[in-house]
């Protein structure tokens, strides 16, 4: 299908603000209503999926489009806004043969069940790092790409000079301290995980499998002073359903739900394992040491939200603040909520606490319906359990935020809290700037985006001093 139809979808993935966009713009001197800090400069910036072709539309699976950075970059008071395509090997097959080449996640079945092995499209459209000076775009199932910043140009598939030997995840973990990247690929074909430490060389020096009892999908991880932390939970592969036409994974509570905690550079007859409850997380806040303890920080469910069967309810999809404590001396576990009342997702804190212990989170929260969107951001306080919401007000949708702290801050939240909001009475996009001390206040800034910014995945922020 080509995008020169200009064919309206009725998938919901594509509909509204899922709608692909497919100028790549450059806008400079940006209007604006408030004024943007003087005190904060840098690259906001956030991927996610905008097809440039739709294999079929009916089997579209929001995961397969291919990624598009949007990036405002803040200097002297005033914002450029860029999109680019991130410039794959596949992306450019498809754009030379005029049509799609790679099936989506909800044709490899079909495919698989030929004898056919479909091709893997690395799309790049999920997530970004930064590390040792340079931008990083990722999806789970591939090589990462090299972008440059503020252009936004894509450099290339990046190995780590060779020594890169598994698919990536899309949610690797820096420690701001040391300089190191963990990061970690998981696969349908044992040991199922492999784990890696990306050193301030540039090199994974650590590399290392470790042995699960099936294929899981891991989407996640987090790292402390001392050890890295991988979820093993029952969102598993299940190549028959596929190939009988159900979804890519299944809920196979068989699998079991248990946490994984291995010192940094240690390996599997290191690692220890500890049982929780039946659950599911997607997204990891942070986690660090506390005595004997090791404290794990995220947004849990009560089931895996891309798998669903006709008794699944959407709240039962939608993750909720949660605190698990690991005690590695006695093996003891404590589960507790952390907060009850909002669903939520997308926890980010401060960058540079990584690992370490934080006090201030932040989360987009759900307003909760059949497709539920983001309406608001959450600040959570860890010293006096408190909970500010940032509200955009009626039709208004927001994603990931990042906190950007501010030229010589005085405290952890001192700076701003910067995402993309779109308005769906008026069909437009804003970049919004939050003051994060007065975080219930109105933006101290709001960005006139030039095109619609469609949703996305992930944010990140870069800082002047660091690109």
């Amino acid at each position: 299908m080509s995008i020169a139809e200009e064919v309206k979808f009725d998938n919901p993935h594509l509909r509204k603000n899922n709608e692909p966009v497919y100028d790549e713009i450059t806008a400079e001197n940006l209007e604006v209503i408030g004024e943007i800090p003087s005190d904060v400069e840098g690259n906001f910036l956030r991927v996610g999926p905008n097809p440039y072709y739709v294999p079929d539309e009916a089997k579209y699976h929001i995961f397969d489009g291919d990624g598009m950075i949007h990036g405002v970059h803040l200097k002297d008071g005033k914002a450029t806004y860029r999109n680019r395509f991130i410039d794959s090997p596949g992306l450019r097959e498809e754009r030379e043969k005029g049509g799609w080449i790679y099936p989506g996640l909800n044709m490899f079945g079909e495919y698989i069940a030929r004898g056919e092995m479909p091709g893997n499209k690395n799309t790049g459209n999920t997530a970004m790092v930064h590390h040792q000076g340079q931008l990083f775009a990722m999806m789970e199932g591939g090589t990462p790409y090299r972008i440059s910043l503020p252009e936004l140009t894509t450099e290339g598939e990046h190995d780590f000079k060779g020594t890169l030997t598994h698919n990536f995840t899309a949610h690797p973990k820096v420690d701001a301290k040391t300089g190191e990247m963990m990061t970690f690929g998981y696969g349908i074909t044992p040991p199922f995980l492999t784990y890696s430490v990306v050193g301030v060389d540039g090199t994974a020096g650590h590399t290392t499998e470790i042995e699960i009892p099936k294929p899981v999908m891991m989407h996640d991880c987090a790292i402390t002073e001392n050890y890295t932390i991988f979820p093993d939970l029952p969102l598993v592969f299940d190549l028959e359903k596929m190939m009988s036409g159900g979804g890519l994974v299944n809920w196979d509570p068989q699998n079991g739900c248990r946490i994984g905690i291995v010192p940094r550079l240690g390996d599997d007859t290191s690692i220890r394992w500890f049982e929780i409850e039946e659950s599911f997380l997607f997204h990891v806040a942070n986690a660090w040491e506390e005595g004997d303890e090791v404290v794990f920080q995220a947004c849990r469910s009560n089931r895996g939200g891309i798998e669903t069967s006709e008794d699944t309810q959407v709240q039962d999809q939608l993750g909720q603040l949660h605190e698990w404590r690991f005690n590695m001396g006695t093996g003891d576990v404590i589960s507790k909520p952390i907060d009850r009342q909002y669903y939520c997702d997308f926890p980010r804190i401060h960058d540079e606490l990584v690992g370490h212990k934080n006090r201030y989170t932040y989360a987009a929260r759900f307003r909760v319906q059949d497709m539920p969107v983001f309406d608001g951001e959450m600040k959570y306080d860890n010293e006096t359990g408190e909970i500010q919401v940032h509200q955009f007000g009626d039709g208004r949708e927001s994603g990931e935020a990042v906190f950007a702290p501010r030229i010589n801050a005085k405290s952890e939240d001192d700076g701003y809290v910067i995402c993309f909001v779109y308005d769906e009475n008026l069909g437009t996009s804003e970049c919004q700037i939050i003051d994060a001390l007065r975080f219930e206040d109105e933006p101290v800034a709001r960005i006139k985006i030039p095109q619609r910014v469609p949703h996305g995945f992930h944010a990140s922020w870069v800082p002047a001093s660091h690109s």
